[in-house]
Order: C-alpha cells, then sequence, then structure tokens
C-alpha cells in the first residue's frame, strides 16, 4: 500500500489577526450604540430607515436587530414596533404570589382570567397534586399584568376535591394564595421550581404583546402545605426580554 503525503503545507492564521467581523455584527454594534443615546422605551427607526442610514439591507438590519432583541437590549412589541429595552423585572426565587412581587417593585398587579374549568386528572396531574386518574382538578389559566403590561401567562392545577368553589372564591380574592389561605386555610409553605427556557407559540405571543419564536423562560413549581400535602402545579410563561429571576447560593454545611 502507498501512501502519498502532500507536500504543500498547512496554513494558518497569522498569530494576532483579527477575525472577519460579519456586516450583520457591525450593523449590531452600530445600532447598539444607537440605543446608548436613547431613553429606555424610546421607539426604534423603522427597518427601512435604518438599512438607508447604515448603508446596508435591510436583511442585515433585521438579523442585527433580532440578535439585539434575543440578547434583551431591544424589545419588540406586536403591532407597535421596535424598541430599547427597559431595565428587567427581578424577581427573587422565593415562594411568593405575582401580587406580593409586583408590590415590592412598586408596580401595580393584576391578572385577567384567560380559562377557567375542570378537567380529568392524567397521570402527571395524578402525580403532582396527589390525586387519583380521572379526579376531577381546577385548570386556571391567568394573563399576568405588571401596571397594565402583559408579563407572563400562569397555569395553575389545583385539586377540586380538596378546594371545592374555588372558580368563586377567585372573583372575591385578587391573589390565588389569598383565596387558599382566608377561604380554605391552606398556605403553600414549599415548593420545588424549575426553570428552562422556550420559544413563544403565536398565541403566547399574542397574549404577551410580543413576536412568536422569541426566547421566553418558562416555569413549573410544585406547591405542598406544611404537612407536605400537595397545593398546586402551576406552568408560567415569562417574557424572557422583561423578566430575570436572581437567587442567593450557600454553600452546603461540611
Amino acid at each position: 500500500m502507498t501512501t502519498h503525503v502532500s507536500s504543500t503545507p498547512h496554513r494558518r492564521a497569522a498569530p494576532g489577526r483579527a477575525a472577519r467581523v460579519p456586516k450583520y455584527y457591525q450593523v449590531k454594534q452600530q445600532v447598539l450604540a444607537m440605543t446608548e443615546a436613547l431613553a429606555p422605551g424610546s421607539r426604534m427607526p423603522a427597518e427601512r430607515l435604518l438599512a438607508v442610514r447604515l448603508d446596508t439591507s435591510r436583511t442585515t438590519v433585521r438579523q442585527a436587530l433580532q440578535e439585539l432583541v434575543g440578547e434583551g437590549r431591544l424589545d419588540r412589541i406586536q403591532g407597535k414596533g421596535t424598541f430599547v429595552a427597559r431595565p428587567k423585572l427581578s424577581r427573587t426565587l422565593l415562594l411568593t404570589s405575582h401580587t406580593e412581587d409586583m408590590h415590592a417593585q412598586g408596580l401595580r398587579p393584576a391578572s385577567r382570567v384567560l380559562d377557567i374549568r375542570h378537567v380529568e386528572a392524567d397521570e402527571k396531574l395524578s402525580a403532582v397534586l396527589g390525586v387519583a386518574v380521572g379526579d376531577g382538578v381546577l385548570r386556571v389559566e391567568r394573563l399576568r399584568l405588571a401596571s397594565g403590561e402583559p408579563m407572563a401567562i400562569e397555569t395553575t392545577h389545583l385539586s377540586a376535591r380538596r378546594f371545592p368553589g374555588l372558580h368563586r372564591s377567585l372573583a372575591t380574592y385578587r391573589s390565588l394564595y389569598t383565596a387558599l389561605a382566608e377561604a380554605y386555610g391552606v398556605r403553600p409553605a414549599e415548593a420545588e421550581e424549575a426553570i428552562e427556557t422556550s420559544l413563544a407559540t403565536p398565541r403566547e405571543a399574542a397574549l404577551l404583546a410580543t413576536e412568536v419564536g422569541l426566547p421566553m423562560l418558562l416555569l413549573s413549581r410544585h406547591s405542598r402545605d406544611a404537612h407536605g400535602t400537595p397545593v398546586e402545579w402551576v406552568r408560567s410563561v415569562y417574557r424572557g426580554s422583561r423578566y430575570k429571576f436572581t437567587v442567593t447560593l450557600m454553600r452546603p454545611a461540611d
């Protein structure tokens, strides 16, 4: 067997030589510089005007804007345009309600019920709520707002047997946790919460006034009372451009 060895030397990039910067990245930096001179919430020029001003194509401008939206530097509001992002709302990971979180930041909490109905527990709901498969579960879907701005879609599942008439109590109390405490004497004491990322579906984008495919924060919470009895299972979709979560970490004891 004959082995052929090429005598052509392998070309390597010269040490210290800068990599080629894509056109869209250059445009992205130019747009970012523009935002620094604008107040948060200011509307950005339309793609067509930016393309003319920066002497490039609308496709390049669109790619640059899309990255800045994904990074949280810009915010797109469906039907209105692209805006300089405002500071994100920060939520510390504690077992608190939306109402408590908004009040802590000086904002006006509000909720709009999107859907409320009874469903039958499947295997997953049976496991997290401690009910039998086929038992009644109250499913409450709400749009969460902060001073009138849509922030999250929250879907809560609770045992219909443990909390009879809860849908009527929700009409009396603004906060679900207040309704549970006042009407049933139940208070969540501990919870497991998982945070993932997802992309906005058409329905989520419409409700949250954003665009399809933009990054969302997906939270799943499973809470229990002081006796360890399941209280709720919640799935929440937050606008990734408007929210961030913080947590205090401590080293485990030796």
